[in-house]
């Protein structure tokens, strides 16, 4: 087919054309809007976390890309959220944040020159604030000016156009942040080191593995908006139950609040009644709940500064346990205390899974389920894990899985240090086909997760606002229904 023939079956947009009377009058009488902000609270944190990185690779170009849009239909979008290190770097928000920003640390003599290139304002005299649908400030709203950005982030600020005569302007060793932006790949030279990129790559990410005051305050501001959203969600558990898909009612009401107090949810919100709550990652929320099951509610806000809680609950729906839903909570409970008791500083990272998994092999073992729960911890066995197969936890930051790209050694291998926030969660998932299992038992999930950040002398629960013991769950929901 031809491009001419291709062209009549091409729907296009749906918007009228713009005719040249129009584009002029759009091209005048604009009031100058342009603001001299106050920089944010994150620009003097970022500008660390930049000179650590710049000590780090010096003589080295550095670029860390904000990623772009991406395609959910058609000419929609979803919602644009810049990388996590990108965020971690520049101190950006999630609402200020433009697509195909690039945050590059030149270096020079002394060290480096930060430079973050992005779209700025959309100017009134190129017609891209009304005729770009992606960009336009008439579409998608203002953006800062380059004085505006500096005065803000406190980085100098240049049009994303120029990037590619800064990445070609000399030749020097330069390492990116790559899969994130296609076209500065394509850009950036690439390093003599093979491993190069994935240094860097590791590297930022264990910069955020210890955070700061500023960073926990965020976090304990993400905490506490996911526990107004708890509270919202056991409010509204009567609607709930009167509804078909009472799984979404319960989404639909965390996420408002997530929208209300913060960016949204730091991850796909899993409302699991019943048997769903034994799918580890149940996101597709469309069941009922059902008088006398159970609800686990796995959630968190994202803040707009991009750091998210993550927490979970596992309720009773009808305000009590049943004596089989109590053993089994209990059991859970217990694993969790002795979880957070294993956290404090200079313990191994994996310790507190280790010690939560001991008493839910224990546990097993006293119900009968497994024989030897001694021999069921040995890494060669391990089949208690048929019960709870996944780890009790990980670090938590801008990521609900935090510092993903960090080295073994300084992670899943590492030692806890001040100023590690990680998420507690033990949990067990009594599938509902399970033959090993008693008929009572099947079909019951219960996990419970907290955040705690790491200090001098053991753990701070930023969750202590949100009760887990379960008369301390029954009591809560009383009062709140």
């Amino acid at each position: 087919m031809s491009d001419a023939e291709a062209e009549r079956f091409a729907t296009g947009s749906h918007d009228l054309p713009v005719s040249p009377a129009l584009a002029e009058y759009l091209s005048h009488s604009w009031a100058d809007t342009s603001t001299t902000p106050a920089p944010l609270d994150s620009a003097p944190y970022a500008a660390k976390r930049r000179a650590v990185l710049s000590e780090r690779f010096p003589g080295e170009r550095i670029v860390i890309p904000a990623g772009g849009l991406k395609v959910r239909s058609n000419d929609s979008d979803y919602p644009f959220r810049p990388h996590s290190a990108f965020v971690h770097l520049t101190g950006e928000t999630g609402v200020e944040a433009v697509p195909d920003a690039v945050l590059v640390l030149e270096p020079t003599v002394s060290g480096h020159q930060a430079t973050l290139f992005t779209h700025p304002r959309s100017p009134r005299d190129t017609g891209e604030f009304y005729r770009d649908r992606r960009h336009g400030e008439f579409w998608v709203g203002r953006r800062r000016t380059l004085a505006e950005l500096e005065a803000t982030l406190q980085i100098e600020g240049a049009p994303r156009e120029k990037l590619a005569d800064a990445l070609r302007g000399r030749e020097v060793p330069t390492r990116v942040m790559r899969g994130i932006d296609s076209e500065v790949d394509d850009l950036s030279p690439v390093h003599t080191d093979p491993r190069a990129d994935a240094e860097l790559a590791s590297f930022v990410s264990e910069l955020r593995l210890i955070k700061d005051e500023w960073e926990v305050a965020q976090l304990a501001a993400a905490v506490d908006y996911t526990t107004l959203g708890f509270r919202d969600v056991v409010a509204a558990l009567p609607k709930a139950l009167s509804h078909r898909r009472g799984e979404r009612w319960v989404e639909g009401q965390f996420n408002m609040r997530a929208r209300l107090e913060g960016n949204g949810v730091g991850y796909e919100t899993i409302a699991a009644a019943g048997s769903h709550a034994c799918v580890l990652h149940w996101i597709r929320n469309d069941g009922p709940l059902r008088p006398g099951e159970l609800l686990l509610l796995d959630a968190g806000v994202e803040t707009d500064t991009l750091f998210t809680a993550d927490i979970t609950r596992t309720l009773p729906i009808s305000g009590k346990f049943t004596p089989v839903q109590r053993r089994v909570y209990e059991l859970v409970y217990r694993a969790q205390e002795a979880g957070i008791a294993a956290v404090k500083p200079g313990a191994r990272f994996r310790d507190f899974h280790l010690a939560a998994m001991r008493v839910i092999a224990d546990g097993l073992e006293d119900w009968g389920i497994i024989p030897d729960a001694e021999a069921a911890l040995d890494p060669e066995s391990g089949i208690y894990r048929r019960y709870t197969l996944c780890s009790s936890g990980h670090m938590l930051g801008m990521d609900v899985h935090d510092c993903a790209k960090a080295r073994a050694e300084t992670y899943l291998d590492g030692v806890l240090e001040p100023g590690h926030v990680l998420t507690v969660e033990p949990g067990l998932y009594l599938q509902p086909d399970d033959l090993t299992l008693p008929e009572e038992l099947r079909g019951i999930g219960v996990r419970i997760e907290d955040d705690l950040v790491v200090t001098d002398s053991g753990s701070r629960l930023l969750s202590s606002e949100l009760p887990r013991h379960p008369d301390d769950i029954e009591s809560w929901m009383a009062d709140l229904s």
